[in-house]
């Protein structure tokens, strides 16, 4: 109970931060936070690398649908 502490604490931290920046990253603490307990009691150290994990998928999700658009555009006729 004593380590979950410090992760809840992490976690609220991000919460505070720029949606911009913590993009996938409290979702991936969270997840992260709750392994890393189970896993011999290292919640901050999960919560870290969920954070870290959490927003490198956000950030290539992004990145995949904006090519998608992109794509998408191009392929509409201008209708003139």
């Amino acid at each position: 109970m004593r380590k979950l502490i410090p992760a809840a604490a992490l976690v609220a931290a991000l919460a505070a931060a720029p949606a911009v920046e913590a993009k996938g990253c409290l979702k991936g603490a969270a997840v992260g936070a709750v392994a890393g307990h189970l896993a011999h009691h290292h919640a901050v150290l999960g919560a870290i690398a969920g954070c870290a994990v959490g927003h490198h998928l956000a950030v290539e999700k992004a990145k995949e649908q904006k090519t998608q658009a992109h794509q998408n555009a191009q392929q509409k006729p201008s209708g003139h």
